[in-house]
């Protein structure tokens, strides 16, 4: 007798070898509130935006004050004993060489934030400061605020954010020998208390917020991609031309993160840093060079000087809402995404000193946002007051989606460049889905262990690739993604609080390195 199809099914099923406890939640949380947009958008907004504004308001001190410590404690944990750790012990050996390890750290955080938002975000800041600072809009001082913001939200700050929770997990998945889970960096301080089904609870409250989080990223990838083919040819955003682009996405970045570490992630990372490093020598050039370099010492120096300030800056006293728009934003995103890209990062550590590990994911990514941000929010900068507001009304009609093309379209062999632009967007984004999409897989499978295969979580990593496409899909197409991307952002007060917790975890290992033999 033929078996039944729900025996076949059962068989498919158990074949993935899921956690139920993680997977199970994480997917209820989102199809909720897929349906939930769908059925009734206005009132899933409303609550979203309530939620978010209501965590923004009442945590912002703690956004801020978690991640300004989290950069002193890399600091100190790069300058103290600990930095001499082996990661795996002495004779482990590199999954990665350096370069290879650099070119994957930098897609798998800020790469496609740094491409679209460093053209658009320096024109909000010129043209509307905080308002409790006293800077008047669109002159040379609001010049070197903005560029001194954009240093903050994308260079030092996020990496310490994401540097110490992924190298806490590093040391207790290959020093301590811990499972692979978001718990076992909170396991050699709070014991007993995160094993078994509070393990699994945390697990999937930063499951959630990552997975969300990365639809709606999808979602606006996806019309990012349309925008600039639009430059080109002639397309219009529809939810076929919607639903093409984000098949290839998804395609692209399930298939990089089912291929494993070597043969998929890290060929499209280096192509894609490549291709990053020759798009910012040619805007080096193509721009205005010569005021890039005195601007970009201006914007440094301003950074340098009110580092302290604008860190702890949470507008609570004044009433000013610029840092609840912009830093305790920004703030609660890398919050929220950290735990779950912490497993990816710490897991690419192996065979090297916690010191080099913190030069790797963190120094070495903040210096290139630097000089990435000098060129590029430096030439937006210079193009909206060369001619007056002209790239603010662009930004204000189109959306910050089309302000790179916008810019480049003022560069020479424009008809060359924003083609490649698109091309760069596309690889940018799949290669920040498909190590998210690997640690995802990795979390949601039984026994994984710090010798398991590439190929662990494979049926996962495909189920939430495709899960993630459809979701983005759906939203982007009939709901919009402001109410997804803000479920996200809630996730961000869970996972500052995780963050924080494994940071104990660390502090404990800094005075006594020896707990790591």
């Amino acid at each position: 007798m033929e078996p039944s199809l729900i025996y076949k099914l059962r068989l498919q099923y158990e074949s993935l070898n899921l956690r139920p406890l993680v997977f199970w939640p994480t997917f209820t949380i989102l199809m909720l509130a897929v349906a939930f947009s769908i059925v009734d958008l206005e009132r899933f907004l409303q609550i979203t935006r309530s939620m978010n504004d209501t965590i923004l308001e009442q945590f912002g001190w703690l956004f801020s004050y978690g991640s300004f410590y989290l950069v002193l404690l890399t600091a100190a944990a790069y300058l103290s004993p600990l930095g001499k750790v082996v990661i795996g012990g002495s004779e482990s050996t590199p999954l990665l060489s350096k370069p290879r390890w650099f070119f994957i750290t930098l897609c798998t955080t800020l790469a496609v934030g740094i491409l679209f938002w460093t053209t658009s975000e320096p024109i909000y800041h010129l043209n509307a400061p905080p308002v409790s600072k006293g800077i008047v809009p669109v002159t040379t001082e609001a010049a070197a605020f903005s560029l001194s913001a954009m240093f903050l939200h994308w260079s030092f700050t996020p990496y310490a954010i994401y540097t110490i929770p992924s190298l806490t997990f590093a040391l207790a998945f290959y020093n301590r020998r811990l499972p692979f889970s978001i718990s076992s960096s909170l396991r050699p301080v709070f014991g007993h208390w995160v094993k078994g089904k509070t393990a699994d609870f945390i697990d999937t409250l930063a499951l959630s917020a990552l997975v969300t989080g990365m639809a709606s990223s999808l979602g606006t990838g996806a019309l990012s991609l349309i925008g600039g083919t639009s430059e080109v040819m002639d397309v219009s955003t529809t939810p076929v031309s919607l639903g093409i682009a984000i098949t290839l996405v998804v395609v692209t970045f399930v298939w990089s993160a089912a291929s494993g570490l070597h043969r998929g992630i890290a060929k499209l990372s280096s192509i894609n840093a490549l291709l990053l490093l020759l798009l910012g020598l040619f805007a080096a050039f193509a721009g205005p060079s010569l005021y890039l370099l005195s601007f970009g010492a201006v914007g440094i120096g301003t950074y340098a000087s009110t580092f302290l300030e604008m860190s702890l800056f949470t507008g609570s006293i004044t009433g000013d809402d610029w840092p609840l728009q912009w830093s305790v934003f920004y703030w609660a995103i890398w919050f929220a995404w950290a735990p779950v890209s912490a497993l990816f990062l710490g897991r690419l550590g192996r065979g090297y000193s916690v010191r080099e590990y913190i030069r790797i994911n963190f120094l070495y990514p903040s210096l290139f946002a630097i000089v990435w941000i000098v060129i590029f929010s430096g030439t937006a900068i210079h193009m909206d007051m060369s001619d007056p507001g002209s790239l603010n009304v662009a930004l204000q009609e189109q959306g910050p989606g089309k302000m790179l093309y916008a810019v480049f379209s003022q560069f020479p062999f424009s008809g060359l460049t924003v083609p490649l632009l698109v091309f760069i967007a596309f690889i940018s984004f799949v290669t920040a889905a498909d190590s998210n999409t690997d640690a995802i897989g990795r979390l949601c499978a039984k026994d994984v262990t710090a010798e398991s295969e590439e190929k662990t979580g494979l049926g996962a990593k495909i189920l939430w690739g495709a899960m993630i496409g459809v979701v983005s899909w759906t939203m982007v197409s009939f709901a919009g993604v402001d109410g997804i991307r803000m479920l996200s952002n809630l996730g961000g007060i869970a996972a500052v609080t995780i963050v924080l917790a494994s940071s104990i975890t660390l502090l404990k290992w800094l005075m006594n390195p020896r707990l790591l033999d």
